[in-house]
């Protein structure tokens, strides 16, 4: 990680693509076993997709501030340091994880009225109740991973995602047909690979102890600028996911007053896949959060310019490619989807939207590759502004003028999503070369 910046970013990638990849594959197969049940029971897994994000968010953002800061203390050679932002990150995710279970399950009902889930609530609370309760496991999983990254650990944290997506995947069709769980089956079946996984990781720290980082009450010294390290990064990055989910709800929203729970229903499969479609750049941006924090902790600040650069070229190559695979396959991914009776009129809507997306992934780049600049040398809030400016002041804001004013309905939605993240990935792009421009003209003075 102190080496060649494109190298490094290679080889943290590959592990990543491949663990990301089937992390999401999961969460395709919740889709594709839950359409089975008809369109009501796809549309409530839609209606709690936005929570759900907030989880995933902090999973996430716990995660990236546990590798800016301890990819930092590596670069620093700051072994201790290491160790005492390690356990850091394991206590302050414990609190958060108590905190936001009990207001999950209190307040759950009224949420999901207020998003508009009308006469899919009751199967909405089936699937939140069960999968907000695992809130803990998740928030672990994502800590631990951050943990492992910063190390660069990747293989390590596909190993454990693998394990997590396998048991998911096999467990699914089990609960909820054979067990006759329905929609609650999928979401015992995310809980239950979550537990395992977790059990795993817990093995690997505290077991086998062969970690660069260890997790020990000894390492520990309770210190405010070590939690503010993480903080700074890991509640902007957790944010980021919560502005996405305000948009999905305010999206959901303006898809049921121009289309009805129909269009909820195709946003929340298509959007499944397009998310998987952006996991290798995606994977491509958490790598470079590593290989940023170190040659910021070095102040190695043309490593930073190399860094971005070279993600940009790979992820745009990526991006390239998915955008004409998807063109091409979205009416048989779609199908996917509608294989039942109950769903099959939705397919050639998925599709159209699918199609639509392949301009999305265009822009997709500048924008993760940009934000992980700042999450790796700590400036979380900055990647934070970026994130609402491309998703609040450009997506919702294009969305609804399309589909409401200008009268394009879920279309309008659709085309809403791509123009604001062509703006939002060219804004992000500039402030980022800007940033680290600067940051070479103070290291020559």
């Amino acid at each position: 990680m102190r080496g060649d910046p494109k190298h490094a970013i290679l080889k943290l990638s590959g592990p990543l693509i491949v663990a990301m990849l089937l992390t999401s594959a999961y969460n395709l197969v919740d889709a594709i076993w839950v359409s089975g049940l008809g369109g009501n029971a796809l549309a409530a897994v839609g209606f709690v997709t936005p929570l759900f994000m907030i989880l995933v968010g902090l999973s996430n953002g716990i995660g990236a501030g546990a590798t800016s800061a301890i990819s930092r203390c590596i670069g620093a050679h700051n072994k201790e340091g290491v160790n005492n932002t390690a356990m850091h990150t394991l206590i302050l995710t414990i609190i958060i994880s108590v905190v936001l279970t009990v207001l999950l399950e209190i307040f759950l009902y009224p949420i999901l009225s207020v998003m508009g889930a009308g006469n899919t609530i009751d199967l909405a609370m089936d699937y939140g109740t069960v999968i907000f309760a695992s809130t803990i496991l998740m928030l672990f999983t994502g800590a631990a991973y951050g943990i492992l990254r910063s190390e660069g650990d990747t293989k390590r944290t596909m190993h454990a995602m693998i394990i997590a997506a396998v048991v998911n995947i096999i467990l699914d069709p089990i609960l909820i047909y054979l067990a006759g769980w329905g929609i609650a089956g999928a979401a015992w079946a995310t809980l239950i690979s979550q537990a395992a996984v977790s059990l795993v990781i817990i093995y690997w720290f505290l077991k086998k102890k062969d970690t660069f980082a260890t997790l020990s009450w000894k390492y520990f010294k309770p210190d405010l600028k070590v939690s503010k390290s993480i903080l700074e990064v890991g509640l902007p990055a957790s944010a980021e996911f919560m502005v996405m989910s305000a948009v999905t709800a305010i999206l959901n929203a303006i898809l049921v007053m121009v289309a009805g729970t129909d269009a909820v229903a195709v946003y929340s499969a298509g959007w499944r896949v397009v998310m998987m479609a952006i996991i290798p750049m995606a994977a491509i941006g958490t790598s470079v959060v590593t290989v940023t924090g170190v040659a910021y902790g070095s102040r190695k600040y043309e490593n930073l310019s190399i860094a971005h650069t070279y993600s940009m070229k790979v992820g745009l190559i990526v991006a390239i490619i998915t955008s004409i695979s998807t063109f091409i396959l979205a009416p048989y991914i779609a199908k996917v989807f509608a294989y039942s009776p109950e769903t099959a009129y939705l397919a050639p809507t998925i599709a159209a939207f699918l199609q639509v997306m392949c301009v999305f992934y265009i822009f997709v780049p500048p924008g993760i590759m940009s934000s992980s600049i700042f999450q790796g040398v700590g400036k979380g809030i900055t990647s934070l502004i970026l994130t609402v400016f491309r998703q609040l002041l450009f997506i919702a804001i294009f969305a609804y003028i399309l589909a409401i004013t200008l009268n394009f309905g879920q279309q309008g939605v659709w085309w809403g999503i791509v123009a604001g993240d062509i703006a939002g990935g060219i804004v992000s792009y500039f402030w980022a070369r800007l940033y680290i421009s600067r940051l070479r003209r103070q290291a020559q003075v």
